[in-house]
């Protein structure tokens, strides 16, 4: 009796998942090492030095918004492969902009470079990230989806470890041997996987194609997917309640001041980086093993409860430590340690999230519909970069952490009074409620 198929047997589906890791690690790469040559360029304006760090997030959530929705539509009425290659081809032409600020001695010119490559960047993730999700339902038929959503995941959160971590223990080593802009060590890796990446996504083959065949005028386009998203009460619950709890409640972007505070350098910024990712792996990992979630919907709380609690008691590890009669020492293990239960806790919505949105969308409409959830992702993440550095400089960066883990609540209550049959899921992609 032979095997029942699986997505990883798939060739081309292997290649996919071999190009989203290696972007993947290249994008990390790029982020913690520019995260920590802004904060490098700007740490002795002291509390200016947070709104450095969160501008990060805002100089790419911009172009990335107004772009997205376009990107789907694109996404859906042309070649998903194609454009994910001039996606990846664009980021490897401004990876290597980045070495530019070696060769310039003003402060303002380098962080101009920085940020205009941010800037671009957040304009091809766009069409990146529309294109590379909506490439899934050309490789893999409709049944084998959702175990291949678990692998896509699972292994971008792994590239999520390793590429913080190996960014950290290249500027380190930068540094050891006194370069001067010890960030290009990194950029050097980011530069190579970007290359592959782009090389494996040439070779993809996908099995067919799913663009529209008879593509509407571009707005109204726009409006399908954006109609469709407000139809699906329970994917835009999960997906609303995601982007208020990570907007207010992420504290990556001040997580080079936390290595400051901890006085564990850039390989320890790395390897706080890389915590959170640790969790998600691990709770991947587990979930691809197990049984899907009988009750989805109570999980989905459940994970977002931990994620704000972790929050919290990342922000307190110093004073924990403190508390204790420890040292530093300890503070940074507390801090990773609640880091990569927020991480695990994170896996879980983002699993279940994804696959809500795998197996309800129409093939044809997966660009469209994906830039929709793209926006709310985009402005969880690169906005709450923002809203973190506004929020350090108003409050002061432990007591913003606290605050963002304490709000993460009130975004549960409020996204329960608003969409009360996201508690009523059962399994995803099969009973949605009672």
């Amino acid at each position: 009796m032979s095997a029942p198929p699986s997505a990883i047997s798939s060739r081309s589906f292997r290649l996919y998942l071999a190009s989203i890791v290696l972007g993947t690690l290249a994008i990390q790469i790029q982020n913690v090492a520019v995260a920590w040559q802004v904060f490098r360029l700007t740490k002795d304006d002291g509390d200016n030095a947070a709104l450095a760090l969160g501008a990060i997030g805002l100089a790419e959530v911009i172009p990335f918004v107004s772009a997205v929705l376009f990107a789907g539509h694109v996404a859906d009425t042309n070649n998903r492969r194609r454009i994910a290659i001039g996606a990846l081809s664009a980021m490897l032409f401004l990876g290597l902009l980045l070495f530019i600020p070696e060769f310039l001695t003003a402060r303002w010119a380098q962080l101009t470079v920085i940020y205009g490559v941010i800037v671009l960047g957040g304009l091809a993730r766009s069409f990146l990230t529309t294109a590379r999700q909506a490439l899934i339902a050309e490789i893999l038929p409709r049944d084998l989806i959702p175990g291949g959503v678990r692998w896509r995941n699972t292994l971008f959160e792994l590239a999520c470890v390793l590429g913080p971590g190996l960014a950290g223990l290249m500027v380190w080593i930068g540094e050891r041997n006194g370069l001067e802009h010890a960030e290009n060590v990194a950029y050097a890796a980011m530069t190579l996987c970007f290359l592959t990446s782009l090389a494996l996504t040439f070779a993809l083959r996908p099995a067919h194609t799913l663009q529209s065949r008879n593509p509407e005028p571009i707005f109204a386009s726009l409006r399908q997917g954006i109609d469709f998203m407000l139809s699906q009460r329970v994917m835009l619950g999960a997906f609303t309640m995601d982007l208020f709890a990570v907007l207010l409640g992420g504290a990556v972007a001040l997580l080079p001041i936390f290595a400051d505070m901890l006085q564990v350098g850039a390989f320890g910024f790395g390897l706080l980086r890389a915590a959170s990712s640790i969790g998600a792996v691990v709770m991947s990992l587990f979930l691809i093993i197990r049984p899907p979630l009988a009750n989805a919907g109570p999980s989905l709380y459940g994970s977002f409860a931990v994620f704000g609690l972790s929050t919290i008691g990342f922000a307190l590890s110093i004073a924990l430590s403190e508390a204790l009669g420890l040292g530093l020492t300890a503070a940074f293990i507390f801090s990773a340690l609640f880091l990569f239960v927020a991480g695990a806790a994170d896996a879980v919505n983002v699993i279940i999230r994804q696959t809500i949105l795998q197996t309800s969308v129409p093939p044809e409409m997966m660009g469209r519909v994906s830039a929709v959830t793209a926006v709310f992702i985009g402005c969880s993440n690169e906005l709450g970069m923002a809203e973190s550095g506004l929020a350090a400089r108003l409050m002061g960066t432990v007591n913003s952490v606290i605050f963002g883990g304490l709000a993460t609540f009130g975004v549960m209550g409020l996204t329960h009074w608003r969409f009360p049959e996201l508690w009523r899921l059962k399994k995803v992609g099969h009973d949605r409620a009672n």
